[in-house]
């Protein structure tokens, strides 16, 4: 069999909820939707981390973050690590990676934000054109990025038109140079996140007017926050990186690739549009962790919607595994092939890292949320302590505005939550902590 050609579509910061799919009453997202009708969409998709960089480094390698050693923004992907790419390269794949990279540069040191990245630095891709910070090389117009050849190239236009476009160039030169030979092409939006030099998100011009009839996520419903003057501007780049997916998707057809062109679509982690803390991310929250997830090609072509928890540390394992390509024994996660295929034993509970803004845990099922911090970490990654922040019963509180995690009532769903983070934290590496009771 053929092996299959595989697009990696990721976006920044998008809530699950933004396609139409995923309940969005707007018009926000067709070809989305389209997508997922005719693919596979996981209805409840997670990310391991819920900060840029951090869940960036777990896509790379297939390991936490606190394994990749990329547990906060600003700590550069090591470069001997075992990556994606290098093993697409190594079963005959040509790579390519578009987009915001952010696992190039050191805090105070190897400082690559906005300037060239080392070839040794972009973990193995044999094509690249963008930037490590993309925020702080453009706009939501106009920027530049970089090629692998530290070339500069300005950008003129509206930011998730330009980097679509620079994933179809990929596409139409490897149709012309070497169609035969399969590639894995991860691209990388910066889009919707927000721009933070502006303090604001940057839709398309007339995303205000367009999208003003918007109706409030649940979550947001009577919280504070921003979301009220960004929101339309949120869905408006949204509406965008969906125009652009149907570009893409016509590009494939008009170069013979979309009949053994695999494409996973979903986003590094939400926003609450700090409701939940000063960010709009680094929370244990569905608003920030809930991603969309959608798998469209070989093997998942009228999958329907499944129901299992999914989490993006799943997605390296599932990629290769797609590829035919060996998986090594360190990845963690689980293969979604496996999953559709029925050849897996599929977990009942997702695990998130959460760091910068606290060093925390938190694992979720189908009807609870458990989540601990560290009062006093004796390091950014990890703590060997960890008090209990929240516990939310999903079933009665999908919006999570009920704290139980005092009430005795629910001391036995505590102490079986706890023992599965517990599991979930010495399956990713970390020792197991001591876990208090919140303080009365």
């Amino acid at each position: 069999m053929k092996q299959p050609n595989i697009i990696f579509y990721f976006t920044d910061q998008q809530r699950w909820d933004t396609l139409g799919c995923y309940g969005q009453p707007l018009p926000v997202t067709p070809n989305l939707d389209r997508l997922a009708a005719e693919g596979t969409r996981f209805d409840l998709a997670f990310t391991c981390q819920p900060v840029c960089g951090p869940a960036r480094s777990c896509l790379q390698t297939g390991l936490f973050a606190t394994q990749t050693g990329c547990y906060v923004n600003g700590i550069s992907l090591p470069q001997n690590i075992d990556t994606l790419a290098r093993r697409f390269n190594q079963a005959g794949y040509d790579t390519a990676y578009v987009g915001k990279w952010h696992l190039a540069s050191d805090t105070g040191q190897n400082d690559f934000r906005t300037v060239p990245i080392p070839r040794e630095r972009l973990g193995g891709y044999q094509h690249f054109i963008g930037a490590d910070v993309l925020e702080f090389t453009s706009h939501g117009y106009n920027g530049y990025v970089f090629d692998q050849d530290g070339r500069q190239h300005d950008f003129v236009g509206y930011r998730v038109d330009c980097v679509n476009q620079y994933a179809v160039d990929y596409l139409q030169q490897h149709a012309r140079q070497n169609k035969e030979q399969p590639f894995f092409l991860f691209v990388s939006q910066l889009d919707p996140h927000h721009q933070n030099d502006r303090n604001r998100y940057e839709g398309p011009d007339g995303s205000k007017r367009r999208f003003r009839d918007y109706v409030v996520p649940g979550d947001l419903v009577g919280t504070e926050g921003d979301w009220r003057e960004n929101y339309p501007d949120y869905l408006g780049q949204c509406n965008r990186i969906d125009s652009n997916i149907g570009l893409l998707m016509d590009t494939l057809q008009e170069l013979g690739y979309d009949e053994n062109t695999l494409i996973f679509y979903t986003s590094d982690h939400g926003s609450h549009f700090r409701t939940r803390n000063r960010e709009y991310k680094r929370s244990c929250h569905d608003g920030c962790l809930r991603v969309p997830l959608i798998a469209w090609g070989p093997g998942f072509m009228d999958g329907g919607v499944r129901s299992e928890l999914v989490s993006l540390i799943d997605l390296p394992k599932t990629m290769l595994d797609c590829a035919g390509v060996a998986v090594p024994d360190h990845y963690q996660g689980h293969s979604l092939l496996g999953l559709m295929e029925n050849r897996v034993s599929w977990p009942d509970s997702v695990f998130a890292q959460i760091s910068e803004s606290s060093t925390g845990r938190t694992v979720r099922t189908r009807r609870w949320k458990y989540a601990v911090q560290a009062p006093q970490p004796e390091h950014p990654a990890y703590s060997n302590h960890y008090v209990e922040q929240f516990l939310y019963d999903l079933e009665a509180d999908p919006h999570e505005r009920h704290n139980l995690v005092s009430d005795p009532t629910y001391a036995p769903v505590r102490q079986d939550l706890q023992a599965r983070l517990l599991d979930h934290m010495a399956k990713a590496g970390e020792k197991r902590p001591a876990i208090d009771p919140q303080p009365l």
